[in-house]
């Protein structure tokens, strides 16, 4: 199934000048959802097996959390500074003006776990690599980083060098 077909251009939101890669029809498309969890089930990682599957709030989610069911792995949300209830390990970086937070229960990897991070889009890698160092705090080998959308304009690959990043969709 191409999936790409299933993407659809939103410009100028969420400010001028930006097209936004929005993926609401391939949600809504039982058979787009389905085939973009499959192919990312099917993706082989170096470190296996998959202990737990790690994703960003708030779309990051969606995948996330089907794909640790088809592989039989938990799942652990990461979020936005001051949002999860229990005790946190957190990751500052840098936004393209300023920093922000993100937070990771600290029990949430154990040691020696083989984790994969997924989420919807691949923008600049800054939001992947502190999700990297917070499984990293923990313990636990990151196997790989999984994405629905690439935007490789914006070159992430290189905050990423040396992690295996596997994405269905490349613009």
């Amino acid at each position: 199934m191409n999936l790409k077909k299933l993407i659809r251009d939103v410009p100028d939101f969420p400010k001028a000048g930006i097209i936004f890669k929005d993926i609401t029809p391939l949600l809504i498309n039982p058979k787009g959802f389905k085939s973009a969890i499959n192919q990312m089930a099917k993706m082989n990682w170096k470190l296996s097996p998959i202990h737990k599957i790690v994703a960003m709030e708030s779309r990051g989610f969606i995948f996330g959390a089907a794909l640790a069911l088809k592989l039989g792995a938990g799942f652990v949300p990461v979020r936005k500074k001051g949002k999860l209830p229990y005790k946190t390990i957190r990751e500052e970086y840098q936004l393209e003006y300023g920093t922000d937070i993100l937070e990771m229960h600290e029990d949430a990897i154990v040691k020696d776990e083989n984790v994969l991070i997924v989420d919807d889009v691949l923008a600049t890698g800054g939001t992947a690599k502190a999700v990297c160092s917070l499984i990293e705090k923990l313990g636990g080998h990151v196997a790989g980083l999984c994405f629905l959308i690439e935007l490789s304009f914006l070159n992430p690959q290189e905050k990423l060098k040396g992690y295996e990043i596997s994405s269905l969709i490349k613009y």
